[in-house]
């Protein structure tokens, strides 16, 4: 006999099926611009169409995808003016948590900050772009976990999230980790050494490199749109 899920799984079923259409887009099997099919998701995915069609709502939430009325639900396109302001906007609060942050680093955490420092030096080493991308984006929340703004963090959060859609693709260069990582030393140094000024300026200016070298690697230039 066949069973349908629980009420109860719902949400966790949804969740689930959220963090996989996201693995899939990051991971650009899915495009910007491309039309998520409803029905094509189920299938894969062994569900009916109410579990895709809430974690589509979701991502939409999230901004990953849009609904565009009576087309479907895309992958969404970021303009060339919204990639640079929601840089803009990463590098002011970027720097406000390294600022905040030398007055809250404990020892355990100069001690994660090593770790994650030394595992990104190590995924520069073997070229593993994906590992050097996820310790990447461990390291960014630590230090804003140490600004003690939590509007801050959901704030960037937020800015991070927009930007998957076009930042993962181009953390497979050696050249462009090794940067970053250079980049991510000279912010922790500043904090350790409590100097909040310079922690602030590293931090902007990281951000500001990280800009730089995503655009040098669009492989199809953005649209110009507001």
């Amino acid at each position: 006999m066949t069973t349908t899920p629980s009420v109860s799984r719902g949400p966790g079923l949804s969740n689930s099926i959220v963090e996989q259409l996201k693995q899939l887009i990051y991971t650009g099997e899915f495009k910007p611009g491309d039309r998520l099919n409803e029905a094509a998701l189920a299938l894969r995915m062994g569900t009916s169409r109410g579990p895709i069609r809430e974690a589509v709502r979701v991502l939409a939430g999230l901004g990953i995808v849009t609904a565009v009325p009576n087309r479907g639900v895309y992958v969404r396109q970021l303009t060339l003016r919204e990639a640079l302001e929601l840089y803009e906007l990463r590098a002011l609060v970027f720097g406000y948590a390294a600022e905040r942050a030398c007055d809250h680093m404990t020892q355990e955490h100069r001690q994660r900050c090593e770790s994650l420092l030394a595992a990104m030096d190590q995924a520069c080493d073997a070229g593993e772009g994906t590992a050097y991308y996820e310790l990447n984006l461990q390291f960014h929340a630590l230090i804003m976990q140490l600004s003690n703004n939590r509007r801050a963090q959901q704030a960037y959060d937020d800015y991070v999230k927009e930007l998957h859609l076009v930042r993962r693709r181009y953390f497979n260069a050696p050249g462009n980790m090794r940067r970053s990582n250079v980049e991510h030393r000279a912010i922790f140094d500043a904090i350790v050494g409590n100097n909040a000024a310079r922690a602030r300026a590293a931090a902007e200016r990281h951000v500001q490199a990280g800009r730089v070298r995503l655009m040098e690697f669009f492989e199809e230039p953005l649209s110009a749109g507001s």
